[in-house]
């Protein structure tokens, strides 16, 4: 059989699965093998209570990294995610908090508006890259640094309490005993998360626009549109990992923050999604999220130190990107 015939013969549906899954299942078995190696490595790492410690970490990262899943399917990026989790953060405090010179609102009242500052932010990056066709990294790059300083105002550049009961059980809590609010908040999210990727027309323009932008605005589909709603539902998800992070802790300091964008996009490419678009996974950038995280937890576990672990996240991510990169080189030969 010539080299013609056997690429225009039809594939076993099963094998073309798993070659589409290929980078998913890595990821998967790279947690795992990770997972049983501290387990060995790292004393006292396979107690249930790290496993759960891990999730609670995860969870507000892993949720903003759900939401940055859709941007970076578009081929865009969102710099803004981690200053605008601590803005987002200092909000909260503000609406919730019954010190002098807050609001005090009550819970579900305040978390809604919270949730509607993070939409704002999305909204505004949206309009930023789609109406005046910004590029999506000077957009957001500008974003991140007002968010830090309108941070830092707000603020006073002081640490924010925020003593509300109600607030840091969204966090911390256990609706069901042994496994905290937050850890169940990230599952919750990223079912609805892939909902919305695989569902909904929303997902499929995020994907249909990193495919080729140019093809999906001729058939019709209202590219600019689709693009202020997708950074919008970003911005949600942001809003929600903002909310799990400082109800974890009871409090946000307005220089926190930077740097957390880094993760939030390691997580998602580790996960599968493609960085040129086109490509995205919900379920990998959730085992992305927990493969950083089992990584930071067994290697702080070991004993070592913070910049070694940056060293190892980084080659992580571009194993991840090297692999993505082999995987487009052989779609396109085929």
């Amino acid at each position: 059989m010539t080299k013609a015939a056997a690429k225009a013969a039809p594939q076993n549906p099963v094998i073309a699965a798993i070659k589409s899954q290929m980078q998913l299942i890595f990821v998967m078995l790279a947690l795992v093998v990770v997972y049983l190696y501290f387990m060995f490595a790292a004393p006292n790492f396979a107690q249930f209570g790290i496993f759960m410690d891990i999730l609670l970490q995860a969870a507000f990262m892993g949720v903003m990294a759900l939401g940055a899943t859709f941007i970076i399917a578009t081929s865009g990026i969102d710099l803004s995610v981690g200053t605008g989790m601590t803005f987002v953060a200092v909000s909260a405090g503000f609406f919730l908090s019954e010190d002098a010179g807050k609001f005090g609102l009550p819970l579900v009242v305040g978390l809604v508006l919270t949730l509607l500052v993070g939409a704002c932010m999305g909204f505004i990056n949206g309009v930023n890259v789609s109406l005046l066709g910004l590029p999506p990294f000077i957009a957001t790059l500008a974003m991140m640094m007002v968010a830090r300083g309108l941070s830092l105002v707000l603020s006073g550049s002081q640490t924010i309490s925020i003593k509300n009961p109600g607030y840091i059980a969204l966090s911390t809590g256990e609706l069901i005993p042994g496994f905290t609010n937050a850890a169940l908040i990230f599952i919750v999210a990223a079912i609805v998360a892939a909902f919305l990727m695989n569902k909904t027309l929303l997902g499929r323009y995020s994907i249909a626009i990193g495919s080729n932008e140019e093809a999906t605005r001729l058939s019709g589909v209202n590219v600019r549109f689709w693009k202020i709603l997708i950074y919008t539902v970003a911005g949600i998800f942001m809003a929600l990992g903002a909310i799990l992070y400082s109800a974890r802790f009871g409090f946000v300091q307005p220089a926190e923050g930077i740097g957390f964008e880094l993760n939030v996009i390691a997580a998602v490419v580790i996960g599968g999604t493609s960085l040129a678009g086109g490509r995205a996974s919900i379920f990998g950038t959730v085992i992305g999220a927990l493969l950083m995280e089992t990584l930071k937890k067994g290697l702080t576990m070991m004993g070592v130190p913070s910049e070694w672990q940056l060293v190892v996240t980084g080659i992580v991510v571009l194993l991840a990107v090297f692999v993505d990169n082999i995987r487009r080189a052989r779609a396109a030969s085929v």
